[in-house]
């Protein structure tokens, strides 16, 4: 029995081949690198860069908060309209459609600025109108309570914030409508006959058979939409809400300040962005594998 030895690679070797698997990677990544290290030595160095850093600091929490809550909204009420565009219901399909149609012709802002300031105004008036009219026949009984509250509904209790989230993701259900319809779809229909034959409902079938399968599949532009919404909702800043966007006009309007001002806003933009696109990458390998 003979054993083979291996010798260990010189290190003029090993230095190579760093060197190479360094130039394989992408330039771009390189120069975001640098970029992420200048401002990270200009915030620690500079009073003025740490000043304004600090001060935009809380509205990455509002970005945060206001993105990933109206993109958790848009993924549940973009599964229903994908599943309704998938329907051969023609009442429910068509409702779908228009949906879908209509939201994804009307600009971003025009649409949260339609429904911060009319839509949501609406929905208060009616719900008060509905408390008013349930009041007048509900005296006494166990309905009251519940009228009496909606009667008592005002527009004032639904902050700029709230309106903001509800925009987006009204807004967004209709782009994940479509990409859940596209997965959906995807999946050839002898997974869902051979489902059935095995006894389980449609909605059974859809829940243990076609949506995983259809999840793995878009997973990869969900995650584009997850990046997409962080930089959309920069827009809510016309509503006045205090998110990056915002703080960074008030400080602008306040110093003067523009380079160091949009500078840290480029900063902290793109490292929420990139960190979730590696997080997305991440976890799409991980699928893959599992």
């Amino acid at each position: 029995m003979t054993a083979t030895s291996t010798t260990a690679a010189p290190p003029e070797a090993r230095r190579a081949s760093l060197w190479q698997r360094l130039w394989q990677q992408p330039l771009w990544a390189y120069a975001v690198i640098l970029f992420g290290g200048v401002m990270l030595y200009l915030i620690l160095a500079d009073p003025n860069y740490r000043d304004t850093f600090f001060f935009l600091l809380p509205g990455v929490q509002v970005t945060l908060r206001i993105a990933l809550s109206a993109y958790a909204f848009a993924i549940v009420l973009g599964l229903l309209i994908g599943l309704a565009r998938t329907s051969r219901n023609p009442v429910v399909y068509n409702l779908a459609t228009f949906y879908v149609q209509v939201v994804r012709g009307i600009p971003m802002i025009v649409l949260i600025l339609y429904v911060a300031f009319v839509g949501t105004t609406e929905v208060v008036n009616a719900l008060k109108a509905l408390g008013n009219w349930g009041l007048t026949w509900a005296g006494g009984s166990f309905l009251e309570g519940l009228f009496r509250g909606l009667s008592q509904v005002s527009i004032r209790q639904l902050s700029l914030e709230t309106r903001a989230i509800i925009a987006l993701g009204l807004g967004y259900a209709a782009f994940e409508a479509e990409v859940f319809r596209a997965g959906i779809e995807s999946i050839g229909k002898g997974q869902m006959e051979a489902a059935l034959s095995l006894g389980m409902s449609y909605w059974q079938a859809m829940r243990l058979v076609i949506l995983p399968q259809a999840i793995r599949r878009i997973l990869p532009p969900l995650g584009n939409d997850l990046v997409a919404i962080i930089k959309d909702s920069a827009l809510v800043t016309v509503l006045a809400v205090r998110d990056i966007t915002q703080l960074a006009r008030l400080r602008k309007a306040a110093t003067f300040r523009s380079l160091e001002t949009y500078n840290v806003v480029l900063f902290l933009y793109l490292s929420m962005t990139l960190s979730l696109s590696a997080l997305v990458r991440y976890i799409e390998r991980k699928w893959r594998l599992a």
